[in-house]
């Protein structure tokens, strides 16, 4: 009940709305129960009055009914689906704000398709709670009052004899098609999930299936998952058909036991037999009403099971919360960074991944982190940037605790590159424009310019405005790479980040681009993070981690005086350079 009160708040912004769409419902009932009525009356009716003329209120009732059914409705259908799909318009809104806050850390748990399903089909179902459930349950309910009491003008058994059958129909039967179908609302939801992560998975991942001879295992998981759900659908639709079956007996015995109990009175002048038909339409007419229930009941399980789902997510609170009060960060023209005892694990109790960091990176210098795979070198960018905070100790920008800063603030002075910068289904400039929308087209030129992207742009038939495709495929991996170092490039932020920001690129390409960065370096606090040592020298600052500690710091010169796993690191890599320099 709880879950189905926290999804009917949802409705608080349009209740004028809501109320109107049930009234109109409820006028095309009526419209509906009249002209129905109405007409077994008129047809009675006829057979015995002299002159027509006395028929002349019956008859234009017939008209106004059948006219203002068919206008009601619609109305209806206008107000009604409106108010619902705006609702699904701000749900997806609604959902979308609150999933971010949880991205990277909570949102890690989810496969992309699995996200994908909850926003887009989750949010689908719900419309069956706002459209197919809310309006037909209140106007139904109106009108098993309204069959109550125009039968109980008549003769009182005739009253509860239509209340108990409709009751029925409008009560019992759903909820014996509910009970059968208990479990079946989550599995379709879960049925259909798990299909659309397998679909979105294929897709993704078609090249590797091809080349590893998968697919045809892959194509045989969608299969499996494909008949699983249209088993459960099949054992929905026996049950919608059961359902339909015992509303029409239901409603065939009402009428015939209505005409049972009518009789004697009829024949005792009780009740006039011309209004034999007039209650036996209008039953049939309240019906109608009562029929959407049985389709609504079922509904109601899938939009609840869609509506616990989306709020196992929204509710999962984020590892990060942003500042109320932000502190404002030191201004300046460059910024100093100083991580002091920090040490985190990205689960509670898990393994710390770093282990006491204690390192300074002042104002407008480069400082080198490198180190063997895995001993931490990204996360601490994912701890400057406050995607996670430390477990223990203290990140300061500035000389300012970073987690009394304001997140927007702190990321906006940070310009990040990293080795799996995310590449948008746009155009070239639209992926540019992403670090700064305001660029102007010199600015785009110039920066296109230092990632060496020149040549690259000349040679797409649209230039600037070519399609990359998702996740940039259609282009190389060196062509992605420089076209996020361009796009950070245009940021223009005091702080660099660079992380394995060379990674994908040949040699050649890679010391002339770092050539470029020398220069932008110079006036910004730069964090480069590679296992590539090329151009160590021009660092002010190395930093050599291990299983997550420091495990040397000096500058280049100073660390190949040592001999220690800095140099080993250099000697293993300049063999391997000179390698691939006498092969070419």
């Amino acid at each position: 009940m709880r879950l189905l009160l926290r999804l009917l708040s949802y409705l608080k912004p349009f209740r004028k709305q809501v109320l109107l769409a049930i009234g109109l419902g409820f006028l095309t009932a009526l419209c509906n129960i009249g002209l129905l009525a109405m007409s077994g009356y008129l047809i009675s009716a006829a057979a015995i009055v002299p002159l027509i003329a006395f028929l002349t209120i019956p008859i234009y009732v017939v008209r106004f009914t059948g006219i203002g059914r068919a206008g009601a409705r619609y109305l209806d259908r206008i107000v009604s689906h409106n108010v619902t799909l705006q609702l699904l318009g701000r749900l997806r809104v609604w959902f979308y704000q609150r999933i971010e806050p949880l991205a990277p850390a909570q949102i890690q748990a989810y496969r992309s398709g699995e996200m994908l399903s909850h926003l887009v089909n989750d949010i689908e179902e719900l419309q069956n709670l706002y459209l197919r459930i809310i309006e037909p349950l209140v106007v139904a309910i109106l009108v098993t009052l309204l069959t109550f009491w125009v039968f109980s003008l008549f003769q009182i058994t005739l009253a509860w004899t239509a209340l108990l059958f409709l009751l029925l129909a409008g009560l019992g039967v759903p909820l014996l098609a509910g009970l059968l179908s208990k479990q079946l609302g989550k599995q379709q939801l879960q049925a259909r999930a798990d299909l659309h992560i397998q679909i979105i998975d294929g897709i993704q991942g078609m090249q590797d299936l091809l080349a590893f001879g998968r697919a045809v295992s892959h194509q045989q998981l969608i299969t499996g998952l494909n008949h699983t759900l249209a088993m459960i659908q099949r054992r929905m639709a026996v049950i919608n058909g059961m359902q339909q079956a015992l509303l029409d007996l239901l409603m065939n015995m009402a009428v015939l036991t209505v005409l049972i109990l009518a009789t004697p009175p009829i024949l005792e002048n009780a009740i006039n037999g011309v209004y034999l038909a007039f209650l036996v339409f209008f039953l049939l007419a309240s019906f109608e009403a009562i029929q959407p229930l049985g389709q609504a009941f079922q509904f109601l399980g899938h939009s609840l099971a869609a509506g616990e789902k989306l709020f196992q997510i929204v509710d999962t609170p984020p590892a990060i919360v942003d500042s109320q009060e932000p502190a404002q960060i030191p201004a300046s023209s460059t910024y100093a960074l100083e991580f002091e005892d920090v040490s985190f694990a990205y689960q509670a109790g898990g393994e710390e991944i770093l282990h006491n960091i204690n390192l300074r990176i002042h104002p407008g210098s480069r400082v080198a982190i490198v180190g063997p795979s895995g001993s931490g070198k990204s996360t601490l960018v994912k701890l400057i940037l406050r995607f996670w905070d430390p477990t223990s100790g203290v990140l300061r920008l500035n000389g300012q605790d970073v987690r009394a800063c304001s997140l927007a603030d702190l990321r906006s002075q940070t310009g990040v590159m990293t080795q799996d910068t995310y590449l948008f289904n746009e155009t070239i400039r639209h992926n540019l424009l992403l670090a700064r929308p305001e660029a102007s087209e010199e600015e785009l030129e110039q920066v296109i310019e230092q990632a060496q992207l020149s040549e690259t742009i000349a040679r797409l038939p649209d230039g600037l405005n070519t399609w990359i495709g998702e996740q940039g495929l259609r282009l190389s991996g060196g062509e992605q790479q420089r076209i996020a170092i361009a796009r950070t490039l245009l940021k223009n932020a005091p702080i660099l980040i660079l992380d394995e920001a060379t990674a994908n690129l040949d040699l050649l390409t890679e010391r002339g681009l770092l050539d470029t960065l020398d220069t932008l370096m110079e006036d910004k606090t730069t964090l480069l993070i590679t296992h590539r040592l090329i151009s160590m020298e021009r660092m002010d600052q190395i930093v050599v981690l291990d299983h997550g500690r420091i495990h040397e710091q000096g500058t280049h010169q100073e660390l190949l005086a040592t001999r220690g796993l800095y140099w080993r690191m250099y000697e293993m890599q300049n063999g391997i350079f000179d390698l691939v320099e006498t092969i070419h």
